[in-house]
């Protein structure tokens, strides 16, 4: 009974855990480093009422009939059972594509998600575990996380930005530098130094070299076959993302936001690109919910500020937005999320939806990285990526 890990319970990751649900049923895990599912597919809430709430990600999901292909059946379940619902509040600036329909989420873009998680069949997930090392221990994945002891998992999937990915540490990254300091741990953790000093080298210090060697020979192995060799590095380092932040604005209820749009493109600030009144753009308005709005820089300036001090950028964001907007009331509280990795620019060249790392145990990544930055990329890939793993089950 293989047991599956899924790291990343954004889009493609959680429809990746649903179309597994009949392959390995309750035998799939997924972790993720946030507090809830979504990824860049994420809805946030005020704390004081958990219905006034803001998509801080995704605004909406266009789909464009002529390419939609096999994620034809994805936009009909979601329809049929009311998580997406056809756009209709006006959005000034909206280039319309011919042929092209454009769907939001009534219970925050975060909810289409969640729906593939929880129709997953029994897939455990869990939040607030952020991934860091992975390393093959007897034949499986031996899986670290910042917080909680390692688990050991038959097949992993990686569905994390590309960077991310790149950044774990273990026998995914191992290489002939890493040798020399394994050395000096082991030669350290076993006290062979200590013990020639104190003993000399007889009979004592040869067992103990002996075992020391051995574990000397499996890390050399190990460092000369580095899970990602370098024509897998080299495609990978070549993905590229934009880079933006967003604020969400949330109010108490009555809180009355007197604009003709439900939503606006900005053309013509180097700061905003996107402001949207959350609710009324999802069509749920209420006296008895407070409205929300948000905000979505431009890529540029997403680009100059992304290692700026978040409090420095909230201000700047909002004197920008005051100029836009100079009627907007004072909100009761704001969230500033940064998007380091907002949307792939340049991806995986010729890539079908996934990269295989290693075939046995199978640990296999995918992703917007691997497709595009919309809908239908995420579902492709989640496709692929499932189809492969599917046969090592």
């Amino acid at each position: 009974m293989s047991r599956v890990l899924v790291v990343g319970a954004g889009l493609s990751g959680g429809a990746c855990a649903w179309l597994l649900r009949g392959a390995a049923p309750g035998r799939v895990t997924v972790w993720d480093k946030a507090r809830g599912a979504g990824g860049r597919m994420s809805t946030s809430r005020a704390a004081w009422d958990a219905a006034c709430t803001a998509d801080l990600g995704a605004q909406y999901v266009t789909r464009e009939t002529k390419r939609a292909g096999r994620c034809c059946s994805f936009y009909e379940e979601l329809l049929c059972h009311g998580i997406l619902k056809p756009l209709m509040a006006p959005v000034e600036g909206m280039v319309a594509k011919e042929g092209s329909c454009n769907y939001m989420a009534p219970q925050g873009i975060s909810s289409v998600v969640k729906y593939y998680l929880n129709q997953s069949a029994g897939a455990d997930v869990f939040y607030e575990q952020h991934v860091t090392c992975i390393s093959l221990r007897d034949g499986k994945w031996e899986v670290s996380r910042k917080t909680g002891p390692p688990e050991q998992f038959d097949i992993v999937i990686l569905t994390m930005p590309v960077p991310q990915i790149l950044q774990l540490q273990g026998d995914i990254v191992n290489s002939f530098a890493k040798l020399s300091c394994h050395t000096a741990e082991i030669c350290q953790s076993w006290g062979l130094q200590k013990l020639e000093r104190s003993c000399g080298r007889g009979e004592g210090w040869r067992r103990m070299e002996m075992t020391a060697c051995g574990r000397l020979t499996e890390m050399r192995e190990r460092c000369q076959c580095p899970v990602i060799n370098e024509s897998q590095k080299q495609q990978l380092e070549s993905v590229s993302y934009s880079s933006r932040y967003a604020l969400g604005l949330f109010y108490e209820a009555g809180t009355r936001i007197d604009v003709p749009w439900a939503a606006q493109y900005i053309t013509d600030n180097p700061c905003i690109r996107f402001i949207s009144i959350d609710n009324k753009k999802r069509n749920i308005e209420s006296p008895e919910i407070g409205p929300s709005v948000v905000v979505h820089t431009t890529v540029a300036f997403g680009s100059e500020y992304l290692d700026s001090d978040p409090a420095e950028v909230q201000q700047l964001i909002l004197s920008h937005l005051e100029r836009i907007v100079p009627s907007l009331p004072t909100p009761a509280s704001i969230k500033c999320q940064k998007w380091r990795y907002s949307q792939v620019t340049k991806a995986v060249p010729s890539s079908p939806g996934q990269m295989i790392l290693h075939t046995q145990p199978l640990l296999i990544c995918g992703g917007d990285g691997f497709t595009c930055s919309n809908f239908d990329g995420c579902i492709d890939s989640a496709l692929s990526l499932a189809e492969a793993v599917k046969s090592h089950l």
